[in-house]
C-alpha cells in the first residue's frame, strides 16, 4: 500500500485513521487526493456537482464511470467534514440527497435523449407529452439519506399512449426500459465501483409488480389493495422529476392521510414494528443502531405514525424530514417539547453512529462491531475515549428512546385490568352489584342492570371482533374511572352512552385504549356536566383534546386560532363542504377547551361568556368572508357588508348553546349590491346554522332585523338608521342598547354605532317609556309563567329580566344627557355607571350588580347540566328582594314577590 502524501491536509489524515475505505479510495483514485484537499474547506452544493459532470463531459458512453466518479469524491469530501467536526448530520445527509437527485437525473435525462431519439416522444392518446416521475422513497424522499445507503424509487407516468416514432412502443414499454436503465446507471458493480443499490420493493405489488405504474394503475392500487405499512412508506414519498407532482399528491395523499383522526393507525404501526423486532431477534441484531431496541427506526415510527393519525386534519403534519416532523409535534403540544429535544438528541447521535459504521468500509451496516479494533475505531470517530464510553452514551440514548417508544406503542390493556372479571361476568347482576357496592357506586343495583344491559345488548352483541377488542378493555376502565367522580352512577351512565356512540368508529376507541388517562379526564368532564357529555357524544373527535397536557393551564389564544383557521380555510379553496366542517370541528375543539376550563373552576362567567362571543365572532367574520368567494359574479373584491350582533351576542354574554341573533347591513350603492347581499346574507346564515356530518356552528335567529320576518334579510345602512328613527319599537330600541357590529366592513361597523348612538340618545318622554317597558315586561311575564316553587332566575320577578330592562330603561331615558349610558359595557358596568350619576341609589346598583353576577353564575351552572334556570326560592330571597326595590324606585312599580 502506498504512502499518503504529507501535504494533505489534517483533515483527510484524520479520517484516514478512521476509515479504510478512504485508504482505498486514495489509492485507487489519484486524482481524488487534491480534489479533497481543495474542496474539505467548504459544503459541497448542487452547482458543485454539476459542474463536476460538465468538466467529466458526461454523456451517453461515459454515464456510469462518471458518475462513480462523482460518487467517489462526494462520500469522501462528506466523510472527511463529518470526522473533522466540520459537517453537521443536516450538511451529511442533504449532501447524499443532493447526489443521488443529481444522478438520479442525469441518468434520467442522458437515457431518455436515447430513447426518444429511437422510439420518439411518449404522449398520450390526445397528443400530450408523457412525463417520467421518478419517485425517491425512505430517507431518500425524507432528504435524510445515509453515506452508504441504498435509495428506494418508484417509477409512475401520467397517462398510457405511445410514442410518436420512428419506432413506435407503447408508454409503458417506453417507460419500462426508461427505468431499467436508469437502476443499471446507478446500481450496476463496476471496475468503478457503485453510484447507489436501487431497490424497487416499495412500489405497488413489490417484486411482482410492473416497474413502472400509470396514475391510474397506483390509484386504483391505493384504493383497491394499499396496505397500511405503505401508508407509513408513502409519508415520505417525493417527486424527484417530473413537473405534474401535484396532480400525483392529490392522487396519494387520500391513501396517506385520512380525513378523520386515525388512531387506529397506532395499532397498525405496533403490528408493523413487533414484526421488525421478531426479524431483529430472530437474527440476533440487539446491535443494530438503526433496527435494534432504542434504534433509529423507532424515532422514525414514532415520528410518523402521529403523521398518519393526525396528518389528513393538520396539514402542517404533511412534512418528510423527522426531525422537522418532531419539532412541529412538540409545538402542538402533542409531544413535549422535552421529549422532542431528547428523541432529537438521540437522532443525530445514532445517525452520526451510523455513518462511523460505513464510513469503515463503505458497507450498507447498522450493526455495530465486534472486532475491539473496529470499536476503537469507532470510539475515536465519535469523539469518546474508550469503546465502553461510546456504549454507556449510547445505551443512554436507546434507553430514552426506548421509553418514549413504548409510551406511545406500548399496549397499556396487554396486562389486564383488575375489573375485567366484572365485564366479563356482567350478567350476574347479584354478583356485579357487590363489586358497583364496594366501588362507592350509591345505586350499586342500577350500575349492575346498565353494565349487564350493555353487555347483551345487540350493538355489543354485533361487534365485529376487532372493534370488540377495543371495547372490552375499555369497560373495566370506564367502572374505575366514573367510580372516582362524585357521582358515580351518572358519570357511568354518561360514559357508556359515550362508548355507544363511538362503538362502531374504531378510531376513538383506538384513542381510549391507547391512552387510558384519558378514561379519567373525560370521566371528570362528563360527571360534572350532563351537557358536556352530550357535546361529546355529538362531537366526539374531541376525545383527541383531551390528550392535550396543556389543556387547563394553557391560555386560550383566539388571535392565534383565527389566523390558523384561516389559513387551514385557504388551503382547502375551493372545497366548500372541508371548509364548512374544518369551521365546526376547530369552534368545537375551542368550545372544549373552554369548557374543561370553566369545569375545572379557572374562568368566572363574565370571562367564559367574553370568550364565546369572541369566537363567535371570528367564526361569523370568517364566515363572510368565505360566502363572499363563493358567490359568481360579485362586483367588488371585498364585501361593503357587516353583521351586527343582538341579544346574548351583543352584549357579550353567549352560552354554549345560545344561538346568534344577527342582522345583516351594507353600505353599497352599487345597482345589482341588494340582490347580492341578499345572497351573501343567505349563504352566511346557511353555512352558520346548517347541520354537516362535523355538526352545527350556531342556531341563528334574523328576526330582530327591520320589519321583523315581513323585512328584507339585508338592509342598506340608511334604511336601517330610517327605520330606527322613525318606525322602530320601543322595544327594539331596548335592543338595540345590547348590538354591536361584529363581524364584516369594520367602516360600516363604526357607521353603525354612530347610528346607534343618535337613536339611543333621542329624547323621550319618561312617562311614556315607562309605560312601554312595563308594558313589554308583562308581556313576557305572562309568556313565560312559572308554576313551580322554584325562582325562575331568568323570568320571575326580581329575576335577570328585570335588571336587564332597569338597564335598558336608564340608558333610553338618560343617554341624551349622558352619552357614557350608550357604551355597549355589559348590564354590570352599565349599573355601576347609572349609580355614579346619580340615576339610582349607588349602594343599590353595587348590590344589584352583585346579584346580576350571582344570577348568571348559578344559571350557568343549571344549564351545564341540562337544567331548567330554576332553584329554591330561599336561596335568592335577598337578591330577588333587592332586584324588586330597585325596580320600584325606577319604575315606581311595585313588583310582588
Amino acid at each position: 500500500m502506498s504512502e499518503q502524501p504529507t501535504a494533505l491536509p489534517q483533515p483527510i489524515l484524520d479520517a484516514l485513521a478512521c476509515s479504510r475505505f478512504l485508504r482505498r479510495q486514495l489509492d485507487s483514485r489519484s486524482w481524488l487526493a487534491p480534489r479533497l484537499a481543495a474542496s474539505v474547506a467548504a459544503p459541497l452544493d448542487a452547482t458543485a456537482m454539476r459542474d463536476f459532470l460538465r468538466d467529466e463531459k458526461v454523456d451517453d458512453n461515459t454515464l456510469k464511470p462518471v458518475l462513480r466518479r462523482l460518487r467517489a469524491w462526494v462520500i469522501c469530501h462528506v466523510m472527511v467534514r463529518d470526522l473533522a467536526g466540520l459537517a453537521s448530520l443536516a450538511e451529511v445527509t442533504e449532501t447524499m440527497t443532493l447526489l443521488a437527485d443529481i444522478a438520479v437525473e442525469t441518468a434520467h435525462d442522458i437515457l431518455r435523449a436515447g430513447l426518444v431519439a429511437r422510439h420518439g416522444m411518449p404522449v398520450s392518446a390526445d397528443g400530450r407529452e408523457q412525463e417520467f416521475i421518478i419517485i425517491g422513497m425512505g430517507k431518500l424522499g425524507g432528504r435524510e439519506l445515509n453515506v452508504s445507503s441504498d435509495i428506494d424509487l418508484i417509477y409512475v407516468y401520467p397517462e398510457d399512449g405511445s410514442t410518436a416514432g420512428p419506432k413506435i412502443i407503447d408508454n409503458f414499454e417506453f417507460f419500462t426500459k426508461l427505468g431499467r436503465g436508469i437502476i443499471q446507471a446507478l446500481n450496476d458493480l463496476t471496475g468503478d465501483g457503485q453510484v447507489f443499490r436501487v431497490d424497487m420493493r416499495l412500489r405497488p405489488n413489490g417484486d411482482s409488480g410492473p416497474l413502472v405504474a400509470s396514475f391510474d394503475m397506483l390509484e386504483n392500487y391505493f384504493i383497491t389493495q394499499g396496505r397500511e405499512w405503505e401508508r407509513y412508506a408513502w409519508i415520505k414519498a417525493r417527486v424527484m422529476t417530473g413537473i405534474r407532482s401535484a396532480e400525483l399528491a392529490d392522487i396519494a395523499r387520500p391513501f396517506i392521510f385520512r380525513k378523520y383522526l386515525d388512531f387506529g393507525a397506532i395499532n397498525a404501526m405496533r403490528d408493523l414494528h413487533a414484526q421488525i423486532r421478531r426479524e431483529v431477534a430472530r437474527k440476533d441484531m440487539a446491535h443494530n443502531v438503526k433496527l435494534g431496541p432504542g434504534g433509529i427506526r423507532e424515532i422514525e415510527f414514532l415520528a410518523q405514525v402521529f403523521q398518519l393519525i393526525r396528518g389528513g386534519r393538520d396539514t402542517s403534519l404533511q412534512i418528510k424530514p423527522t426531525l422537522k416532523v418532531l419539532g412541529r409535534l412538540a409545538e402542538r403540544g402533542i409531544i413535549t417539547r422535552e421529549a422532542e429535544e431528547q428523541l432529537a438528541a438521540a437522532y443525530d447521535f445514532l445517525r452520526r453512529v451510523e455513518h462511523r459504521l460505513q464510513y469503515l468500509d463503505d458497507a450498507q451496516t447498522h450493526n455495530l462491531p465486534g472486532n475491539p479494533d473496529d470499536q476503537a475505531i469507532i470510539a475515536r470517530g465519535m469523539g469518546f475515549a474508550s469503546y465502553e464510553a461510546l456504549m454507556a452514551e449510547l445505551d443512554r440514548h436507546r434507553e430514552i428512546v426506548g421509553r418514549h417508544f413504548d409510551s406511545v406503542f406500548g399496549d397499556p390493556t396487554e396486562a389486564g385490568h383488575s375489573l375485567d372479571e366484572l365485564w366479563s361476568c356482567a350478567a350476574d347482576e347479584a354478583r356485579s352489584s357487590e363489586e358497583f357496592s364496594r366501588l362507592g357506586y350509591p345505586d350499586a343495583a342500577a350500575a349492575a342492570r346498565r353494565l349487564a344491559g350493555a353487555r347483551s345488548g345487540s350493538r355489543y352483541q354485533q361487534m365485529p371482533p376487532g372493534i370488540r377488542m377495543r371495547f372490552d378493555p375499555l369497560i373495566p376502565r370506564v367502572i374505575e374511572a366514573a367510580a372516582e367522580t362524585a357521582d358515580p352512577n351518572a358519570t357511568f351512565e354518561r360514559l357508556l352512552d359515550l362508548l355507544d356512540a363511538i362503538s362502531r368508529r374504531g378510531s376513538y376507541l383506538a384513542l381510549l385504549q391507547q391512552y387510558p388517562q384519558t378514561v379519567h379526564k373525560v370521566a371528570e368532564l362528563v360527571g360534572a356536566s350532563s351537557w358536556a357529555a352530550q357535546f361529546l357524544n355529538r362531537h366526539p373527535i374531541l376525545l383527541d383534546e383531551a390528550l392535550d397536557p396543556r389543556l387547563l393551564e394553557e391560555e386560550l389564544d383566539l388571535p392565534a386560532f383565527r389566523a390558523e383557521l384561516a389559513r387551514s380555510l385557504d388551503e382547502v379553496e375551493p372545497d366548500m363542504e372541508r371548509q364548512m366542517d374544518l369551521m365546526r370541528e376547530q369552534h368545537h375543539a375551542q368550545v372544549f377547551r373552554l369548557l374543561t376550563k370553566d369545569i375545572a373552576g379557572k374562568l368566572t362567567v363574565e370571562r367564559h361568556a367574553d370568550f364565546l362571543s369572541a369566537l363567535a365572532d371570528i367564526i361569523v367574520d370568517l364566515t363572510v368572508t368565505m360566502c363572499w368567494r363563493k358567490i359568481k359574479n360579485r362586483h367588488r373584491d371585498d364585501p361593503k357588508f357587516a353583521v351586527l350582533a343582538y341579544g346574548k351576542l351583543g352584549g357579550k354574554e353567549l352560552g354554549y348553546a345560545s344561538d346568534l341573533d344577527m342582522v345583516f347591513v351594507h353600505d353599497d350603492d352599487a345597482p345589482e349590491s341588494a340582490e347580492i347581499y341578499t345572497r351573501l346574507g343567505q349563504r352566511t346564515n346557511t353555512w352558520l346554522s346548517a347541520q354537516t356530518p362535523a355538526g352545527q356552528l350556531f342556531e341563528t335567529d334574523l328576526r330582530l332585523r327591520p320589519n321583523g320576518d315581513s323585512g328584507l334579510m339585508v338592509v342598506s345602512l340608511e334604511a336601517f338608521r330610517q327605520y330606527q328613527l322613525e318606525n322602530a319599537w320601543v322595544w327594539e330600541h331596548q335592543a338595540l342598547t345590547r348590538a354591536r357590529f361584529c363581524a364584516g366592513d369594520r367602516e360600516i361597523g363604526a357607521r353603525f354605532e354612530a347610528i346607534r348612538c343618535e337613536v339611543l340618545r333621542q329624547p323621550r318622554e319618561l312617562a311614556k317609556l315607562r309605560d312601554e317597558v312595563l308594558a313589554m315586561r308583562q308581556r313576557m311575564a305572562d309568556a313565560h309563567p312559572n308554576k313551580t316553587e322554584l325562582f325562575d332566575l331568568k323570568h320571575d320577578r326580581g329575576g335577570l329580566i328585570d335588571v336587564e330592562f332597569i338597564v335598558q330603561y336608564l340608558v333610553l331615558g338618560y343617554a341624551h344627557q349622558h352619552a357614557s349610558l350608550t357604551g355597549n359595557l355589559g348590564n354590570i358596568a352599565l349599573l355601576g355607571m347609572a349609580g355614579e350619576l346619580g340615576l339610582i341609589p349607588a349602594s343599590q346598583a353595587a348590590s344589584v350588580a352583585d346579584s346580576y353576577r350571582e344570577y348568571r353564575r348559578l344559571q350557568h351552572g343549571l344549564r351545564l347540566n341540562n337544567q331548567p334556570s330554576r332553584v329554591p326560592r330561599e336561596q335568592v330571597a335577598e337578591m330577588a328582594r333587592g332586584v324588586r326595590e330597585l325596580w320600584n324606585g325606577v319604575f315606581g312599580d311595585s313588583l310582588e314577590a
